[in-house]
């Protein structure tokens, strides 16, 4: 009778120990989870009260079609996972992917991005699951809006961002977004310098920033972003 397969236990050598410890070193947040606030820098962050972002503050992005604000969004995730900790993002039309996500800094490794299969949409009540679902593990979650979200489901949401101290990034227009926001930042567009009459090379784009809210931010603030063709 053949005997048993011997049973695979986990190493305990010192190499073992060695390259658990130095995983959890490269993998470890910079910021503490006592800490109410994430840094945001660059010029965004200079339009920002204190240039932070609260956890559990609800941050709406919203522009005109091409006007940079899926690069807004972007760029508050990249100073999520600048500090080691984990941004997820809701995408409804393929705007907020790798590679616009890397140009805007996100460190891959730590950004999760959620679609419905390709050529549908997600009814507005498995949307609401999705991001509620996100806001369970993550620091981050940019939540592309559908057309409309229910007042009632986007209520919950602000009330479990808060509870779990996560930033909430409802992206796309203020009217389909029914609950209030800490913050809101408008990109409003800008030139494309380096292009002539039929020719020319792109080198960087200047958008327009606009920052409003509530305390702090009562007072609307005008920036520009600098990004990268």
């Amino acid at each position: 009778m053949a005997s048993a397969p011997a049973r695979l236990l986990p190493r305990r050598d010192g190499d073992a120990r060695a390259a658990l410890a130095d995983a959890a070193r490269r993998h470890r947040p910079v910021s503490g989870a006592h800490e109410r606030v994430i840094p945001v820098p660059g010029p965004l962050g200079e339009l920002l009260p204190n240039a932070v972002l609260a956890r559990g503050a609800v941050v709406g992005v919203e522009g005109i079609p091409g006007g940079g604000a899926s690069s807004v969004a972007l760029t508050l995730a990249a100073a999520v996972t600048e500090v080691g900790e984990w941004a997820a993002a809701v995408d409804l039309d393929g705007s907020l992917g790798g590679r616009a996500a890397a140009e805007a800094g996100v460190a891959l490794d730590r950004f999760a991005v959620v679609r419905p299969p390709p050529g549908t949409r997600f009814p507005v009540d498995r949307w609401a699951a999705a991001v509620a679902t996100l806001l369970d593990g993550m620091s981050l979650v940019i939540a592309e809006l559908p057309r409309s979200v229910r007042a009632a489901d986007a209520r919950r949401l602000v009330a479990r961002a808060r509870e779990r101290e996560v930033i909430l990034v409802p992206f796309g227009p203020a009217r389909a977004w029914g609950a209030e926001t800490t913050l809101r930042v408008r990109a409003t567009g800008g030139d494309w310098p380096g292009l002539d009459t039929g020719s020319g090379v792109l080198g960087e784009r200047t958008i327009r920033v606009q920052v409003d809210g509530r305390g702090a931010a009562a007072r609307p603030r005008d920036g520009a972003l600098v990004l990268a063709s």
